[in-house]
């Protein structure tokens, strides 16, 4: 954000018109941060979205594992009969027998799989590791929440330091704008050092307006993500800033992450998804045997037409041999096993981009760290010169111009300063979603 820009003209009357801050008139609410992530998982759509897709795989899971109960079948049927002829000489001498008008069948079959070449256990073991991968989903999209919302919180962290340095940096330009009048009565200067102070003032108002509305829109977008009321403000926790944190090497990062990255995870589980499609293509090739019965009450005997039932029963074993899918399925085998490379190409391709984000992160951090030293430094000497400054400018030693220079080398060194420091924060969060910690 340049704060150093000026704003039309409506903008300028509205903040000289004393316009109330947006942050001064909402409530607020202090936010710890694991208090964050729990409120965000909490209320994540996306989150839902993923706890319906594993409900699904879950019922999927079921349906597999009720494949092998039996089936059992109950058949009613009943219709009117037209009466019959009967021609007892070729098609003369045309005889109608007594019929029943209508009929009835009841019927009630029974099929118990006994084998099925294991396209049931594997197709189970198969929905098992669905059920598994939907989960890893869920895993993956949660930490990716978690980083997303760490975003947000730290850039409201640094607005609300901006507009605290803000706030002083006006306490400063007012007293310094009633030295210059001052300075001005006395004939030390000339008007024009007043009319630039004044209008660095109005910049500086600008700028913390600018800032508190900033406040307020981040905050409303948590608020939304957090299912909050939408007009609550919320207020960061400084102490995450001073928490220290101890790096450790390079590989030991690199194996956590293939241990425990979600997307690594589920490549590994989309490799054994692929080998159990090996096995159920092999499974087609296979016999299937099957216990049936039947029973089936019918009426009227479709032999005599007479007004009788007909009561038959009947058991044994179903073999079936899969002989023209032979082909199909030896072609199905092929293809799984290509599916199975494939899988296992991308698992090495994802250790590939894991080593590489892992190192990023580090150097990252490490790089934000080592920024945070030298803005320290640069905070103090901007400090110092400021003073200086200040003081050569009352002793007519310096201009206005490098007054303000002065200043706003300061005012950037402090705002730099704080994002160097929410960047340690970020970068370190950014290891821990690498290593899949987060």
């Amino acid at each position: 954000m340049n704060w150093k820009k000026c704003r039309n003209l409506l903008l300028l009357s509205c903040c000289l018109g004393g316009m109330q801050p947006a942050a001064a008139q909402r409530d607020t609410l202090f936010l710890p941060v694991d208090r964050l992530f729990e409120l965000g998982l909490k209320h994540s759509l996306q989150l839902q979205a993923d706890a319906l897709e594993e409900n699904a795989a879950r019922i999927r899971e079921q349906g597999a594992r009720a494949d092998r109960l039996p089936d059992l079948e109950v058949g009613l049927r009943g219709g009117f009969v037209g009466q019959p002829v009967v021609f007892r000489r070729g098609l003369s001498d045309p005889y109608r027998p007594d019929a029943p008008d209508w009929s009835q069948n009841y019927v009630v079959d029974f099929s118990q799989p006994i084998y099925r070449g294991g396209k049931l256990r594997h197709a189970i073991r198969r929905a098992g590791m669905e059920r598994s991968l939907a989960a890893l989903q869920s895993e993956t999209d949660a930490a990716d929440l978690k980083l997303n919302l760490l975003e947000a919180y730290l850039q409201l962290f640094c607005l609300y330091r901006q507009q605290k340095v803000l706030s002083r940096n006006i306490e400063e330009s007012e007293r310094r704008l009633h030295d210059i009048r001052r300075m001005k009565e006395e004939g030390l200067i000339t008007n024009n050092d007043v009319l630039r102070s004044e209008m660095q003032l109005t910049d500086d108002r600008l700028a913390l307006q600018q800032a508190e509305n900033d406040i307020a829109l981040v905050s409303q977008q948590l608020d939304i993500l957090l299912g909050l009321d939408e007009e609550l403000l919320i207020r960061p926790d400084t102490a995450l800033l001073h928490r220290s944190v101890v790096l450790k090497s390079y590989d030991y990062y690199v194996e956590e992450a293939c241990a425990a990255d979600p997307t690594m995870k589920r490549l590994r589980v989309e490799t054994d998804i692929a080998r159990t499609d090996i096995d159920l293509a092999r499974a087609a090739l296979r016999p299937e045997i099957s216990l049936y019965a039947s029973n089936t009450l019918a009426r009227p005997i479709s032999r005599t037409m007479e007004d009788l039932y007909n009561n038959n029963w009947n058991i044994g074993l179903s073999v079936s041999v899969p002989i023209f899918s032979l082909y199909k399925s030896s072609h199905k085998v092929r293809e799984s096993r290509l599916a199975v490379s494939l899988h296992r190409n991308a698992e090495e391709q994802e250790m590939q981009r894991i080593r590489v984000r892992v190192r990023t992160a580090l150097l990252r951090h490490r790089e934000a760290v080592q920024q945070v030293e030298a803005l320290q430094l640069s905070e103090r000497q901007a400090r110092e010169n400021y003073r200086i400054m200040q003081n050569r400018y009352m002793n007519q030693l310096a201009i206005l111009t490098d007054l303000l220079d002065a200043n706003s080398v300061r005012l950037d060194v402090e705002l730099q300063l704080t994002e160097a420091r929410t960047r340690v924060i970020y970068t370190y969060h950014q290891l821990l979603r690498a290593c899949g910690q987060l």
